[in-house]
């Protein structure tokens, strides 16, 4: 595989892969590990603005801030814009992972590691959720939408949330990520709750999926009514129902 970094901040970096085999790639929530046969790891977070573009080849000159361009066999990957790009080594890879939670789209993901950390805390658990270190991967929709489908309230701290919510929480973070993997949109609405058992029009929004709170502010709860409420938590936008989600 070819490497350079037309942008040039990452010209270093693409020297020592270029030329060397992609082995295989995998990922750790929202970081992105590819794995080089001479024991090179390429570490990459995207962050919110960050993105990947691929086309086929012959490649055509780079356009914009392209920080490493990636060029296979019959096609080629711009990386634009990321949080993170850069060159680890095995110890290094291991402090990334050991610093992450559990994934729930990884086969050897631990709920029980993200349940030790929560029932310690004092944290509401919509916090926690958005935690990397606590869960990887799960973003603003997924928490605001099993947090809904689990009935509970985002301000809930994390020691009183009990064991069979973490697990019902868990086990629908591995069903809703999965299925967002398998069909590349987030839709969170039971069969009963979609547009046309409900004969309602679909939603309209930058995002699509239907969800039942995410973005949905005083529009009214698919299932009880009630106008969906909304405020801000540790920066980041927060979405519930207050009847479907009582606060305790």
């Amino acid at each position: 595989m070819r490497a350079h970094s037309p942008q040039g901040r990452f010209a270093d970096g693409a020297r020592l892969i270029d030329g060397h085999v992609l082995d295989h790639a995998d990922a750790h929530g929202k970081h992105l590990l590819l794995h080089f046969a001479h024991d090179r790891v390429l570490h990459v977070h995207l962050g919110i603005y960050g993105k990947y573009t691929f086309g086929p080849l012959p490649a055509p000159a780079p356009v914009g801030q392209v920080r490493l361009r990636l060029t296979g066999t019959g096609d080629h990957a711009d990386l634009r814009g990321p949080n993170a790009c850069e060159l680890l080594d095995a110890p290094q890879v291991k402090l990334l992972r050991d610093r992450l939670g559990p994934d729930p789209l990884r086969a050897d993901a631990d709920p029980d590691r993200a349940w030790r950390r929560i029932t310690r805390s004092r944290a509401p658990i919509a916090q926690l959720l958005m935690d990397q270190s606590v869960v990887a991967g799960p973003g603003n929709i997924y928490r605001a939408e099993v947090l809904f489908r689990g009935n509970v309230h985002p301000d809930l701290p994390g020691r009183a949330l009990t064991r069979p919510q973490w697990q019902a929480l868990w086990d629908d973070l591995v069903l809703l990520m999965n299925d967002g993997v398998r069909t590349g949109r987030i839709d969170t609405v039971r069969p009963e709750h979609t547009p046309e058992a409900m004969g309602r029009p679909p939603r309209v929004d930058d995002h699509g999926g239907e969800v039942y709170v995410y973005r949905r502010t005083g529009q009214p709860c698919l299932i009880c009514g009630t106008a969906i409420s909304a405020r801000t938590l540790a920066g980041r936008n927060l979405f519930w129902c207050p009847t479907c989600q009582p606060a305790s």
